[in-house]
């Protein structure tokens, strides 16, 4: 099932990334190059 990128057109979106995982920023110009506006943007260490 493909997501529709136009579902992210325009929506307020916070990136909240994982040390050890996927970065914030990473998460941030995916949702860019979908269309979403990124308030914030940070990468956490979640223990």
């Amino acid at each position: 099932m493909a997501l529709d990128k136009s579902f992210f057109e325009g929506k307020k979106i916070c990136c909240l990334g994982d040390r050890d995982a996927i970065p914030g920023p990473a998460l941030a110009e995916c949702m860019k190059s979908v269309g979403g506006e990124i308030l914030f943007t940070s990468t956490e260490c979640f223990v």
